[in-house]
């Protein structure tokens, strides 16, 4: 089988696996099992069974636990504004600075009840149990399954060093500014998707990672890809529903999409299942995530600008 087949087989895996998630949140009548980062990790950690996410089970269980657990709390007691998004922001950037975890989707994990509205302590443990099928999954493959490491799947690619916890942390500053003018607005508006959960992720890693990560080599892309996967699960949720093979439609959807564009960013698959969570979503919601991700672009061009920080081209 070549590489290529390989690939498009665990892809297929990964939306499958979504699809078994929004069949236990349709039979529970509970949406969050559905956890939108979720389709970003089962995309790598299938597609890239030696990757940084799929060698760190234990953290892929523990990290977003945990700041799920902080963002539900948060939402109980503080209403949606800037000081609640960056309270949760802050402390899901200790927890995976003091657990050295390389999971930053967990950030959206501890967002994603205030951007919702969702104040359930049901909420947490809806979290673990994706991320622990998930982490089951990559303990087996990689200890049983998984093939020897040959030079393009060993950990010195730029991905592994894209999920790796960040070792500078001089741009954190900029990104907070960035997330208060962004919730300041999304509040001022109520438009809480301005500030959507995975555009927090996705500038995390911008700001972070600003060398190897390959959607801050093309900032201008990233509108478009977020844009359109929120499009397409809109579309889907609005004529199929949330089901299982409407899940799994969504995320081979937006993995067609970033193939189309040449754009390597798995949170843009995670937005387009943000649909499947959100009580009664509208065109709002595209336009909502087009506006947010053109936000962050600007602000990462300005930082970048200010720093003379410039990404090293990556090879497609």
């Amino acid at each position: 089988m070549t590489t290529t087949s390989r690939r498009a087989l665990w892809e297929g895996a990964a939306a499958s696996y979504l699809g078994g998630i929004a069949w236990l949140a349709q039979i529970t009548a509970f949406p969050y099992f559905l956890f939108p980062e979720l389709g970003a990790l089962a995309h790598d950690i299938l597609t890239r069974p030696r990757g940084t996410w799929a060698r760190a089970p234990l953290l892929l269980i523990i990290t977003p636990l945990l700041t799920a657990a902080v963002g539900t709390y948060v939402a109980r007691h503080w209403a949606y504004g800037p000081v609640a998004v960056l309270l949760i922001v802050a402390v899901a950037v200790l927890v995976i600075r003091a657990l050295h975890s390389p999971i930053a989707p967990a950030i959206s994990a501890g967002l994603l009840p205030l951007a919702l509205g969702e104040k359930s302590w049901w909420y947490p443990p809806a979290i673990l149990l994706g991320t622990g099928l998930l982490a089951t999954i990559a303990f087996v493959r990689l200890r049983w399954l998984s093939p020897v490491p040959t030079p393009e799947s060993a950990a010195n690619t730029l991905d592994d060093i894209l999920e790796r916890p960040p070792r500078d942390w001089s741009w954190v500053a900029f990104y907070l500014v960035f997330l208060t003018v962004g919730a300041t607005v999304s509040e001022l508006l109520d438009w809480h998707f301005l500030l959507y959960p995975p555009l927090v992720v996705i500038g995390f890693e911008m700001f972070a990672h600003t060398r190897v990560c390959p959607w801050a080599d093309r900032p201008l892309t990233l509108p478009v890809a977020c844009a359109s996967t929120a499009a397409i699960g809109l579309t889907i949720v609005a004529h199929f529903g949330t089901g299982p093979l409407a899940a799994a439609a969504a995320t081979l959807c937006g993995i067609g999409v970033l193939r189309l564009l040449k754009l390597h960013a798995p949170p843009a698959v995670a937005v387009g299942l943000l649909p499947f969570v959100i009580e009664r979503p509208d065109f709002r919601f595209p336009i909502a995530v087009a506006a947010g991700t053109s936000l962050l672009v600007a602000a990462f061009l300005l930082w970048r600008g200010l720093s003379s920080s410039a990404p090293v081209q990556r090879k497609s």
